[in-house]
């Protein structure tokens, strides 16, 4: 199987804004490895990226996303999530790796996109393996509207889902809060840019190029 990104996209009905942010975090991840002082599996590292959220429309709140539905509108996006609840059922990372697993993926990638989960961000850590920890930090720099710092990330994140059923208690989240920011030295003490390198601006060419990017 051998398909460019967008077609794959266009195949799940991926809604846009949730395209530009596996597309952002890809070009973050992307960015770091052609930074790396060591040798990494980029292909993997950057179709886990492109394809790590693909039923994230499983947990969308439609009150607080109004301006990411247009042009298609609410009444067509809804339909899709009802959908994939048909198909996939109501858990966004488990409906993710049934959509990876039907696309025929390496079980290299498979792995990377089942680990990238918050609640595993201390264990990531503690491992090393480093292309895990490239793919959890680079979701770490992207909020819904681009490129942002590690900080600024999990206070957005926070507030995010202040509300939500699945909300980590504050404790834990301070302590995942930690280690995500020890992954980030650990990353960048072989790298050869700094955490402030990676921006909207510098990201943008790649982004351009991920649009093209053949999964396969």
């Amino acid at each position: 199987m051998s398909k460019k990104i967008l077609d794959i996209y266009d195949e799940y009905k991926i809604i846009p804004a949730l395209q530009k942010h596996m597309l952002r975090v890809a070009a973050v991840a992307s960015l770091i490895c052609n930074n790396f002082n060591e040798p990494l599996p980029k292909n993997d590292i950057i179709t886990a990226c492109l394809l790590h959220d693909m039923a994230n429309i499983l947990k969308f709140k439609w009150d607080s996303l109004l301006e990411f539905l247009e042009p298609k509108g609410f009444h067509y996006w809804q339909n899709i999530q009802n959908k994939y609840k048909e198909k996939y059922g109501d858990d966004e990372h488990e409906a993710t790796m049934k959509i990876i697993k039907e696309l025929r993926l390496s079980n290299a990638v498979i792995s990377l996109a089942d680990q990238n989960s918050f609640s595993l961000i201390c264990k990531h850590r503690d491992s090393r393996d480093i292309n895990i920890k490239i793919v959890h930090y680079a979701d770490g720099r992207v909020d819904p509207y681009g490129v942002v710092s590690y900080e600024e990330r999990v206070d957005e994140a926070k507030k995010r889902y202040e509300n939500h059923k699945l909300r980590i208690p504050e404790t834990e989240r301070q302590k995942l809060v930690i280690c995500g920011k020890e992954i980030e030295k650990q990353i960048f003490a072989k790298c050869k840019i700094k955490p402030e390198y990676i921006t909207n601006e510098t990201v943008a060419p790649i982004i351009s190029e991920l649009r093209n990017f053949m999964i396969k």
